[in-house]
């Protein structure tokens, strides 16, 4: 089965749960403090049968009253002209994203340079070690961030590299959905990065994933993260699309 964009968009949504989440005309309003772009927006996965600049009024207003700027996801399934809709609102483009996919029959396993502990729940040590990672110092994040993992509704894969004063210096999480692996969370401990690390989680995750028969595996990198996009490449990964996201800031 090969991957279509509605497919990862699906997978994306089911693997990244937001903290509160409402239904409005086919339009999903997540909202998460803030925590990421894709947790604290709107997503179009149905028919719009109200007038689009009343819908997005309401939107503005909800995010209004979370705190928050109003952020729209722009995805290649959306017309053009709802893009045009939010650029004469004076929305700005924000976090343009590389949607990569991996086909496991093509794909030969890795052996990883580095031992990788690998869960099959994802312990609450591997969310505090994430904190650790990204330096989230955030009260509410890591408040509500830990919920947000243990939401997720689909098996997952947490994998991990453990130094030799038991830290947890490098870390990565695998989410199984139908027969793809989601590559997601990949961190690493600034003092130990260009060493492999990443490509012996991500490997590790993808070995286990063609095991197991999956079909494809499929990651999102941020355009211009030149290092992570050319771990990716090396590893089997290929362009498939790009979103990004139109915000429209708080004044």
């Amino acid at each position: 089965m090969q991957p279509t964009i509605k497919m990862i968009e699906d997978f994306s949504l089911n693997a990244w749960p937001s903290h509160q989440i409402q239904l409005y005309d086919g339009w999903l309003l997540r909202f998460s403090y803030f925590y990421t772009h894709r947790t604290n927006s709107v997503e179009q996965i149905g028919i719009s049968t109200i007038p689009l600049d009343e819908k997005i009024d309401f939107c503005e207003q909800a995010y209004r009253r979370w705190g928050t700027p109003a952020i729209f996801k722009i995805t290649p399934l959306l017309d053009e002209s709802f893009e045009s809709l939010l650029i004469q609102r004076n929305y700005l483009v924000q976090h343009i994203t590389e949607v990569m996919v991996l086909d496991f029959q093509s794909y030969v396993p890795h052996t990883p340079s580095n031992p990788v502990q690998i869960d099959k729940i994802i312990p609450p040590r591997w969310i505090n070690s994430l904190f650790a990672l990204k330096g989230t110092t955030s009260a509410i994040h890591r408040q509500i961030v830990p919920s947000m993992y243990q939401a997720i509704p689909k098996d997952t894969l947490a994998a991990s590299i453990i130094d030799e004063k038991g830290q947890i210096i490098a870390i990565g999480l695998g989410i199984l959905d139908r027969s793809y692996m989601g590559i997601y969370a990949i961190h690493v401990h600034p003092h130990y990065r260009g060493l492999h690390y990443a490509r012996s989680v991500c490997s590790s995750l993808l070995n286990l994933g063609k095991e197991m028969g999956l079909e494809g595996a499929y990651l999102q990198v941020v355009h211009g993260n030149t290092p992570a996009k050319n771990l990716y490449t090396s590893l089997g990964f290929r362009d498939f699309y790009k979103y990004w996201f139109r915000v429209l800031e708080l004044f």
